[in-house]
Parts: C-alpha cells; sequence; structure tokens
C-alpha cells in the first residue's frame, strides 16, 4: 500500500522538506511505495528576505522568484493548488480545484504567515511595507522622492516574519539618506510594541546603542491603534506620532485553514518545539511561521526544521523510531547600514551575540541571498 506525504506551503520550508525527502526516500519513491506531493497556491517560489532591498533600489522583486517546479526534485508531485479543508479524523483534504478529497498518512503544513494590515484602522492606507512584493515597490517609488520631513518605521503586530527586518530598515534608510546627503533633513523614528527595541533582549541591548549613536529615535511600548491616513499614528498607550511617511510591519496571521481544522488559533499550529508534531492531531507536523515555537518567524528555522522532520518522517516510513530533534537553532545576518552587517546565532538554550558589525558580514549575507536557490533545492 503506497503511502501519502502531502506537504502545504511551497516557501522555504516546504520546499526544502520536499528536496530533503526526496533524497531519503527515493528509492522507495522510485518503487511506488511512496507518494510526496508539494501543494502551493502559487506556481513561484519566492524568497521574501530580497524585498528588504527593492526600496532602496538595490533589488528588483523578481530576482527573488524561481518556479517552484524547477526548484523541486522530479519524484516529488508539485501540485499548484489551494487546499481548503483538512479533515485530521479521518486523515483527508479537499482541494479547491479538485471533487474529490485526497487521502494522506503524514501531513506537514508550511502555510506561512500573511499580512493583516486591515485589523488596525487606517493603515493600508497611510502606511507603507517591504513585507510585500507590491509595497516594496510602491515604498521605492515613494522614497526617492522624499526629501525631508519625518520618516517613522512602526512595528505594528509581533510576531512577524524576519525579526530583524525592521532593525535593518531604520539601519540602512539612515546609510541611504547620509550617502544623499539628507539625512539632516529627514527624521527617523522607530517604534516598538514593548519596552525594548526588539523581542529578543540580548538582540535589543545589542541595537539599541547603536540606533541611539545615529540618531535614529525610539518608542518602546508603541502599540498601534489606528493611523490617521493624513499624517498621524496613535498608540493604544495614548501617544500620538506625526509622520510624514510612514513604513510599517504589519500585523501577520496563519492562514484561517489551521483553525478551521482545530490545530491552533490564529493560524499557527499548536506543536511540541523538539519533534514539530501537531498537538492536537496524529500524523500532522508544522514548520517554519506556521509552527508555534516561540522561534523566530526566519527562513534559517524553516531550513533546519525541515530536516528535521524529514528524518522523523523517513524513519517512521521505515517502521524505525522518530528520534530527530528541533533545538531551535537560529541563525540570521542583520544589515546595519548599506555596507555593514552583523551575523547572530542561537538555540532553545544559547542566547544570541551579535558580531561586531563589518563590511565582510555584509558581503557575505549578500552572497547568501544569491546562493538560497542552492538551499532551496537541498544543496546547501
Amino acid at each position: 500500500m503506497t503511502e501519502r506525504i502531502v506537504i502545504v506551503g511551497g516557501g522555504t520550508g516546504g520546499t526544502v522538506l520536499a528536496n530533503d525527502l526526496a533524497d531519503r526516500l527515493g528509492a522507495v519513491i522510485d518503487a511506488g511505495d511512496v507518494e510526496v506531493t508539494l501543494v502551493n497556491d502559487d506556481p513561484d517560489h519566492v524568497y521574501k528576505p530580497v524585498w528588504l532591498y527593492v526600496p532602496f533600489g538595490q533589488r528588483e522583486p523578481e530576482d527573488g522568484r524561481r518556479r517552484l517546479r524547477e526548484l523541486v526534485d522530479d519524484r516529488i508531485e508539485v501540485r499548484i493548488d489551494r487546499v481548503t479543508e483538512i479533515d485530521t479524523d479521518a486523515e483527508r483534504l479537499r482541494y479547491r480545484d479538485a471533487a474529490v478529497p485526497v487521502d494522506y498518512d503524514y501531513l506537514v503544513l508550511a502555510t506561512g504567515s500573511t499580512l493583516a494590515p486591515e485589523t488596525v484602522p487606517g493603515l493600508e492606507a497611510g502606511g507603507y511595507d517591504y513585507y510585500s512584493e507590491s509595497g516594496a515597490k510602491a515604498l521605492r517609488e515613494e522614497l526617492l522622492s522624499f526629501t525631508e520631513g519625518d520618516l517613522v518605521l512602526s512595528v505594528v503586530g509581533t510576531p512577524h516574519m524576519c525579526p530583524a527586518a525592521p532593525l535593518e530598515f531604520v539601519f540602512m534608510a539612515d546609510d541611504w539618506f547620509r550617502e544623499r546627503g539628507l539625512r539632516d533633513e529627514v527624521d527617523i523614528t522607530y517604534t516598538y510594541p514593548i519596552q525594548r527595541v526588539h523581542g529578543n533582549p540580548h538582540i535589543a541591548e545589542w541595537a539599541r546603542p547603536l540606533m541611539d549613536e545615529r540618531d535614529i529615535s525610539v518608542e518602546t511600548f508603541f502599540n498601534a491603534e489606528s493611523v490617521d491616513p493624513d499624517g498621524t499614528i496613535t498608540s493604544m498607550e495614548g501617544v500620538d506620532l506625526d509622520y510624514d511617511l510612514l513604513v510599517s510591519i504589519p500585523p501577520h496571521r496563519g492562514i484561517d485553514l489551521i483553525e478551521k481544522a482545530g490545530l491552533g488559533d490564529d493560524g499557527w499550529v499548536d506543536v511540541d518545539k523538539h519533534t514539530l508534531e501537531a498537538e492536537a492531531a496524529e500524523n500532522v507536523y508544522a514548520l517554519g511561521d506556521t509552527a508555534d515555537t516561540g522561534v523566530p518567524n526566519a527562513g534559517s528555522v524553516a531550513h533546519y526544521q525541515a530536516g528535521v522532520v524529514g528524518q522523523r518522517i523517513a524513519s517512521e516510513i521505515r517502521g524505525r523510531p522518530a528520534t530527530a530533534t528541533y533545538d531551535g537553532k537560529t541563525l540570521c545576518f542583520i544589515e546595519t547600514g548599506m555596507d555593514a552587517a552583523s551575523f547572530v546565532e542561537f538555540d532553545y538554550e544559547s542566547p544570541p551575540s551579535p558580531a561586531p558589525p563589518s563590511e565582510k558580514l555584509h558581503w557575505s549575507k549578500l552572497a547568501y541571498n544569491e546562493s538560497y536557490w542552492l538551499t532551496a533545492r537541498g544543496l546547501l
């Protein structure tokens, strides 16, 4: 009897996992004993970190797109469709474009994050973002014509994709305006919803002095409640900030499918943080942003988690105990300007200790961005 593995989501986690399983289970896939299907509702795989560079004219959105089919091993069935229903009791799911449901033996949810700016009144009309392709392009046009005034970067929702990206943006903007001789005309303010500049206290302790040195104003414990598109953002704490250009990190959520299936709230799957197994269902895993583990919503996390899930599923299919576990490992480069970056590495037990910013680390980050496609293919 053929065992069916279905992976929902063709981002970093889903794509790396598909290739990992093709490598681990190649012989039994070829023999017809195992089928692996990767389902994604877009024919393209998108590398979202590219969007940070688009507003500054350093990348184009298409630099972060490749056809998903070209990245995935031929042993894997790639289905461009949307899953509309998950029945974990029957181990069955429905596709938008199929008349009959499909059974699975193992289900992996790698559905990622979606933006929900509409949950903050006025945010869509009054703010820009670089967490979407369209947002990054619109912000690029606005930045090119922005020569004076108040630029506010507001982290509106947490958790969010790429936790370091808000810091990166203000550091890069500071450099960018200095290079153009406009920094004296542009005031930069950074807001964060808790009483420090980053969710991780060690990164916050490292970043705050850099912000002070570079005259980046900080407003912590600022939870955005509403935006007046005419130029004011108001917090739940009663603070009003005037802006001429508002760049936001919008609220994030998962997809409704997760909550409807009873797997977790707000589209995040409740999992064991070490095994990545769903708490509410058998033979269901989640990884990347979808898995509620408490670690950052970062591509490196999805990459490492995919290896763990791949090992566990392969062990189970072979009738062996699944022993692989995820230790919280996270790697992250942090741009500190247009030509310098830091680097952090940490896990559940070891806190981050950011490296001194350097040009070498900046070029290392750019080199990884170029070689990312090898990661997606499972080669790096």
